[in-house]
C-alpha cells in the first residue's frame, strides 16, 4: 500500500502556471504605467498651465484640491466597480469595459490640455475607469487558480505589487521629462497609449481566462444584515440618526466646503455612525439573517476600526505627489531635474525594500525576540509617515528661512515614508483578506479602498480649514509659514493615530479566514 501511494504521489502532475497569467500581468503593467504616468505630472500641469488663471497666492491650494478630488474618486469607485461585478456582470466584462471608459478619460487629458471643462472630465472617467477595475483585477487573478495550482498563486501576486512598481518607477522619471519637452499633448497621450495597449491585451487572452459568474441578488449581504439590525430600534438606531443629521449639515455645507468633500464627509458620517448603531444592537439581525452572516458582519465591523485609524497614513502618503512636489519646487536642484521626477524614488525603494525586510529586517527581528505581526508592521507604518513628515516640516522651515536647500535631502522624508508605505499597504490588504469572512472578502476589499478616499478626505478639509481666520490668525501667531504648520499637523494626525492603532491592535481578535 505504501508503495502503490508513494507511486501515484510521484505520478502526480506538478503544478502548472496557467497559461493566461501573462495576459493579466501584461494589462496591469501597462495599466499602471497609464496611471501613475499621468497622475505625477497631474499636479505640475495644475500649476504651470491649466490653472493659471487662478491668482497666484491660492494656485497651489486649488491644485491640491484638483489633485486629492481626483484620488478621491479613483478609491471611491471601487464600491461600485465591485457591485457591479458581483450583482450583474461578472470580473471580466467590468474590467473590460470600464477599461474602455478610462481610454475615453485619457484622451480627453490630451485633447482638450487648454480647456478645464474638458479636462476635468477626463480626470472623471479615468477615477471612475480606474476605480471601477481596481478591487476586480487582483480577484481575477485568484479566479485562475485552483487547488492543484494555487501555491503558485503567491507568485503571482508577488510578481503584481513588482510589475506595479516598476510601472510606477518608469512613469515617474519619463513623464515629467516629456511634459517639459513636448507638452501636455504628448505627456497625457502617452498613458492613454499605454491604457489601450493594456485594454488590448486584456481582450487578446479572452478565450482562455476562468470566468466565474456574477453572484446576483445576496439576502444576507453585509448592508442587508446591518439595515436589519437598525430596523430594530433601539439605541444603535439613535446613534445611526445622529450620523444622518451630521451627513445633512454637511450636505448644507456645501459652498463653504465644495461638493467633493462635504458629499464625502456626509457619506463618512453615515458609514461611521451607522456601522456604531449596527455593532449595538446586531444580534437582533439573528433569525432574520443566519449567525455565520451576522458574525461576518462583526468582524467586518472591527475591522472597520482599524481602517479608520490608517486613514490619516493615506492623508500623509498620496501627498507626496502633491505638496512634496510643490515643495520640491522651491529646492535647489539641477535645470534638467524636474520636481515630479523625485517620485521614481518612491518605487524604486519599494521594490528594494520587500526583498529586503524578508530576506533581512524580519528574520533579523525575529532572532531579537520581537514577533512581527501584521498589526505592529502596520502600526510602525503609520508612525514612520508621522516621522517622515517631521522631516518634511524642517525641510520647509529651511526655505521659508530663505536659506538654499538641496533636493537630496528630500530623500530623507522619502525613505521614512516609502518604508511605512511597504509595511501598511503591503501589508494591510492580506490582514484584512485573512480575517474577513469568505463570503466578506470583497466587502473587505471596498472598504480597504475606501480607507484611501478618506484619507484623502481629510487633505481637502485641512484645507478648508486653513482658510478661516481663526486658523490663519494662530498660524501667524507662531511665525511659520501655513505649509510648514499642515507639515507638523498632519505629522501629529499620524502619530496619534499609530498610537490609536496599537492600542486598538491590543485587544483586537485574530482570525484566520482562509480556505482550508
Amino acid at each position: 500500500m505504501t508503495t502503490t501511494t508513494a507511486t501515484a504521489q510521484s505520478a502526480a502532475p506538478a503544478a502548472r502556471m496557467p497559461p493566461q497569467i501573462p495576459y493579466i500581468i501584461g494589462n496591469e503593467g501597462c495599466e499602471r504605467f497609464s496611471f501613475y504616468g499621468m497622475r505625477n505630472i497631474l499636479t505640475v500641469f495644475l500649476m504651470t498651465s491649466l490653472l493659471l488663471a487662478v491668482p497666484e497666492d491660492l494656485r497651489k491650494a486649488e491644485a491640491k484640491e484638483v489633485f486629492h478630488t481626483f484620488v478621491i474618486g479613483v478609491y471611491f469607485f471601487p464600491l461600485l466597480g465591485g457591485w457591479l461585478a458581483d450583482r450583474f456582470f461578472g470580473k471580466y466584462p467590468t474590467i473590460f469595459w470600464f477599461s474602455i471608459v478610462y481610454c475615453a478619460g485619457h484622451a480627453c487629458l490630451a485633447l482638450f490640455d487648454d480647456s478645464i471643462p474638458g479636462f476635468y472630465t477626463g480626470l472623471f472617467l479615468i477615477s471612475l475607469g480606474s476605480g471601477g477595475i481596481k478591487p476586480l483585477v487582483s480577484a481575477f487573478v485568484g479566479d485562475q487558480f485552483d487547488k492543484s495550482n494555487r501555491s503558485l498563486a503567491q507568485k503571482v501576486y508577488d510578481a503584481f505589487y513588482w510589475i506595479i512598481n516598476f510601472g510606477s518607477f518608469f512613469a515617474s522619471l519619463f513623464m515629467p521629462i516629456l511634459l517639459k519637452a513636448f507638452g501636455p499633448r504628448v505627456a497625457f497621450g502617452v498613458p492613454g497609449l499605454l491604457m489601450l495597449v493594456a485594454t488590448l491585451v486584456l481582450w487578446a487572452g479572452r478565450q482562455k481566462y476562468v470566468h466565474q459568474p456574477a453572484r446576483g441578488a445576496n439576502p444576507h449581504s453585509f448592508l442587508k444584515v446591518v439595515w436589519t439590525a437598525l430596523k430594530a430600534g433601539g439605541a444603535g438606531a439613535a446613534v445611526a440618526a445622529l450620523g444622518a443629521v451630521g451627513a445633512l449639515y454637511s450636505l448644507s455645507q456645501l459652498g463653504s466646503l465644495g461638493l467633493v468633500p462635504a458629499v464625502c464627509l456626509a457619506l463618512v458620517l453615515v458609514m461611521g455612525f451607522g456601522g456604531a448603531g449596527a455593532a449595538l444592537q446586531l444580534d437582533r439581525a439573528r433569525g432574520a439573517h443566519p449567525d455565520d452572516a451576522v458574525d461576518g458582519v462583526r468582524a467586518v465591523l472591527r475591522l472597520l476600526v482599524l481602517f479608520a485609524l490608517v486613514t490619516p497614513f493615506w492623508s500623509l502618503f498620496d501627498q507626496k505627489a502633491s505638496t512634496w512636489v510643490l515643495q520640491a519646487d522651491q529646492m535647489a536642484k539641477p535645470a534638467w531635474f524636474q520636481s515630479s521626477m523625485m517620485q521614481a524614488l518612491n518605487p524604486a525603494l519599494v521594490m528594494i525594500l520587500i526583498p529586503f525586510n524578508n530576506v533581512v529586517l524580519y528574520p533579523l527581528l525575529g532572532r531579537a525576540g520581537v514577533k512581527v505581526t501584521a498589526l505592529r508592521r502596520m502600526g510602525c507604518g503609520i508612525a514612520l509617515a508621522g516621522v517622515a513628515w517631521i522631516f518634511a516640516g524642517m525641510l520647509q522651515l529651511w526655505l521659508d528661512a530663505g536659506q538654499a536647500v538641496s533636493i537630496v535631502w528630500q530623500m530623507l522624508p522619502y525613505a521614512a515614508l516609502t518604508l511605512g508605505e511597504v509595511l501598511v499597504s503591503a501589508t494591510g490588504l492580506e490582514f484584512a483578506y485573512s480575517q474577513a469572512p469568505l463570503a466578506m472578502k470583497g466587502t473587505i476589499t471596498s472598504f480597504w479602498n475606501l480607507s484611501v478616499t478618506i484619507g484623502n478626505l481629510w487633505v481637502l478639509l485641512s484645507n478648508v480649514s486653513i482658510k478661516s481666520p481663526s486658523a490663519l490668525q494662530a498660524i501667524h501667531a507662531t511665525g511659520y509659514s501655513e505649509t510648514a504648520c499642515l507639515m507638523f499637523f498632519f505629522a501629529g494626525f499620524a502619530l496619534v493615530a499609530a498610537a490609536a492603532f496599537g492600542l486598538v491592535a491590543k485587544r483586537y481578535p485574530m482570525q484566520d479566514n482562509y480556505r482550508g
